[in-house]
């Protein structure tokens, strides 16, 4: 899709253009990647006090029915049945070589309407596929309710908090990865204290019809200014997270990506629930033995102000070949550059040097711990 006439539109589409939004194709959307400001000023204003970005491209659903949470354990590698209520969790759906088909967030709402009650966040590139996939495998043991009149805005930074609160009291109360049903001038909303900045924030569901109320009234607060696609990416780049169809698709492994944090002990090898999900025997045996995987999701930094960006080959200081940035950036609050690559995992190491090839030069780098930036979540 490259022309707008044949994108989809957010319920924030006559507001971004009303701000001077920079429209750009964005899966299958027509999405703001920047706003006047620019995307330097965007990112440094989120860090510093909070940034309104429209999410609502991405994909709502319910799993309704008392077998949901077991149901969604044959998918993911995640421990949902103990997901407590109230609480959110990072989940994966795997394919059958224990590929990343998408990743997600899952929220435990517990009873709503006397029934069970999971509420999901998918990509919006793969909305579409990710729900025909859930119901297909788990359709008959409980009831998948995609949400599609429903608006999702994402408020993040230090400020996010105080801003919020004076519109819906009682969120500041959250802590991270929690949330709950909320009220704002009779408006149902459903917001979580979570985000992909690596700052505190909320994602706030809200009915499609009364998004851009919403969205003013959150941007008339002093702290909170619009944010594009373009900030979003920088900012969650220096959280050292992933982006789906970047650093993470059908072909790569938790394992591999580093996303074994995202996997519960009672899903793995001699936990009370191990395996049961798509590729488990791969998946738990590179768990099980580290030296089995060909390549592992770094983090670089780049020793000269050279940006290298996703698809730049990478060598040893020798010339060997050593893997493939997914995705790199000059980053705004470091001011260097920095990157997320896959390496064989001998050189997977803090430390190691290697270069990247930009337009014929070696530009050297040097494996870093990620995030590159400290989180700050609000963890209570």
């Amino acid at each position: 899709m490259t022309t707008t006439e044949s994108l989809l539109t957010t319920p924030l589409h006559a507001l971004h253009l009303e701000l001077g939004a920079r429209m750009v194709p964005f899966a299958g959307y027509a999405m703001p990647v920047q706003y006047p400001s620019g995307l330097m000023a965007e990112h440094l204003h989120t860090r510093a006090q909070a940034g309104l970005f429209d999410v609502s491209h991405m994909g709502q659903l319910l799993l309704v029915g008392p077998d949901a949470a077991a149901a969604l354990e044959t998918l993911m590698p995640v421990d949902v049945i103990d997901l407590p209520v109230g609480r959110q969790r990072y989940g994966l759906l795997l394919n059958e070589d224990g590929g990343v088909i998408d990743d997600l967030m899952c929220f435990n709402q517990g009873l709503v309407d006397g029934a069970s009650t999971l509420f999901l966040i998918v990509n919006g590139a793969c909305k579409a596929a990710d729900i025909a996939h859930i119901q297909a495998r788990i359709g008959d043991r409980c009831e998948v309710r995609p949400l599609p009149d429903q608006g999702l805005l994402a408020l993040q930074g230090p400020q996010a908090a105080a801003a919020l609160s004076r519109l819906v009291p009682g969120v500041q109360q959250l802590v991270f990865m929690s949330g709950g049903h909320f009220d704002w001038q009779g408006v149902p909303l459903f917001i979580t204290r979570s985000g992909y900045t690596g700052e505190d924030g909320f994602e706030i569901s809200v009915p499609a019809a009364n998004a851009e109320s919403l969205a003013r009234a959150l941007l008339a607060q002093p702290e909170v200014k619009p944010v594009g696609l373009g900030a979003r990416n920088s900012l969650r780049l220096e959280a050292g997270l992933c982006l789906y169809g970047n650093d993470i698709d059908t072909t790569t492994t938790p394992p591999e990506a580093a996303l074994n944090w995202a996997i519960q002990k009672v899903r793995r090898t001699g936990g009370a629930r191990a395996g049961g999900f798509p590729g488990a025997a791969r998946v738990l045996a590179q768990i099980d033995d580290p030296s089995s995987l060909t390549r592992k999701r770094v983090g670089l930094v780049a020793l000269e102000r050279v940006p290298v960006r996703e698809g730049t080959a990478l060598q040893t200081e020798a010339g060997e070949s050593a893997g493939t940035v997914t995705s790199g950036l000059l980053a705004p609050s470091l001011d260097k550059p920095i990157a997320l690559a896959y390496v064989p995992p001998h050189l997977a190491q803090p430390g190691t040097r290697l270069n990247a090839l930009v337009r014929g030069k070696a530009v050297p780098m040097e494996v870093a711990p990620t995030p590159f930036l400290p989180p700050r979540y609000h963890r209570g």
